[in-house]
């Protein structure tokens, strides 16, 4: 069984050695930009695994993203999550397209949870090659909750992701109208089969959708890094596969929330229902791809 750790031993040495750790994250640190010295270490990785007729499909949808971010809306994409790789190999994708793809791929800007810059050196190395705006998830707050026993380590922690949430949102909040495309995973988590809850999107997406003026939704079919369910990033499962990325046509916020208003009049909780009916399109997305793969139709 192939792992990051145990078949490249050698590049995760030189990639923590080339790209330290900048330590804990601070309110001071939540916009952290990419080091472009470390995409050839990934690169390796995904040369290594990514089958050919691994594409994104309508990158054209991307480039007029881009172009209304260039001329200072705020452009949002919200992508499917299966995999650490996710972003690594939608990045090196859009990288190969040629320039219309590298321009995109440098107006990324990914929403990153906390446990990838602080998990372990080797992991938070990967983490860096691509520029984040950091956060501390909800689901990361409750797990403090059961985490620390202590009342006063429990209340620290609690104020230390509250100060970096407030600072991340001033980040968030300076890049949307700067050019940059923002990135966000809408389930807050990697899908496990194993528990079907973590495909559910988040509620705070909904407050990205309403803060946003445009966005476009990505889905992903096919995995290189198979989640193991002990062990680290390190401990992934590399695996061959041709991993094929969707867009859908930019969407106008406004006119989103307008369109599914009528199905929220009856919903007690708005905000869960605006990030189901985001989790509900692009789990569509992912069916009609899996349906075209299997007729054979997106090998070209």
């Amino acid at each position: 069984m192939d792992t990051i750790r145990n078949r490249y031993p050698d590049l995760i040495r030189r990639l923590v050695r080339e790209i330290p750790p900048e330590g804990p994250v601070t309110e001071d640190k939540v916009y952290q930009e990419g080091i472009s010295a470390a995409l050839p270490f990934l690169d390796t990785i995904i040369k290594d695994y990514l089958e050919e007729g691994s594409r994104i499909i309508g990158l054209e949808h991307l480039e007029a993203l881009a172009h209304r971010a260039e001329k200072g809306e705020s452009c949002l994409i919200l992508m499917e999550h299966y995999s650490n790789f996710d972003l690594p190999i939608f990045h090196y994708l859009l990288r190969a397209a040629g320039p219309v793809g590298q321009r995109i791929a440098d107006a990324l800007v990914a929403i990153a949870g906390i446990k990838l810059s602080e998990s372990n050196p080797a992991v938070h190395a990967f983490a860096r090659a691509y520029t984040r705006i950091v956060i501390y998830p909800s689901r990361s707050v409750e797990i403090i909750k059961t985490k620390f026993k202590d009342p006063k380590e429990m209340y620290h922690e609690i104020r230390r992701s509250l100060s970096i949430n407030r600072a991340a949102m001033r980040e968030l909040n300076r890049v949307k109208a700067s050019g940059k495309i923002v990135l966000v995973f809408p389930a807050g988590t990697r899908f496990r089969p194993w528990d079907p809850a973590s495909k559910r999107g988040v509620r705070e997406i909904a407050s990205y959708v309403k803060s946003f003026d445009k966005f476009c939704l990505v889905s992903i079919n096919g995995n290189i890094l198979r989640i193991n369910p002990s062990g680290d990033m390190e401990d992934d499962i590399l695996e061959r596969d041709r991993v094929i990325y969707k867009a859908s046509p930019v969407h106008d916020s406004g006119e989103f929330l307008a369109a599914v208003k009528y199905d929220l009049h009856f919903r007690d909780d708005k905000k869960q229902a605006i990030a189901d009916t985001i989790m509900d399109m692009l789990d569509a997305m992912h069916r009609e791809v899996e349906q075209e793969m299997a007729a054979g139709r997106t090998s070209h």
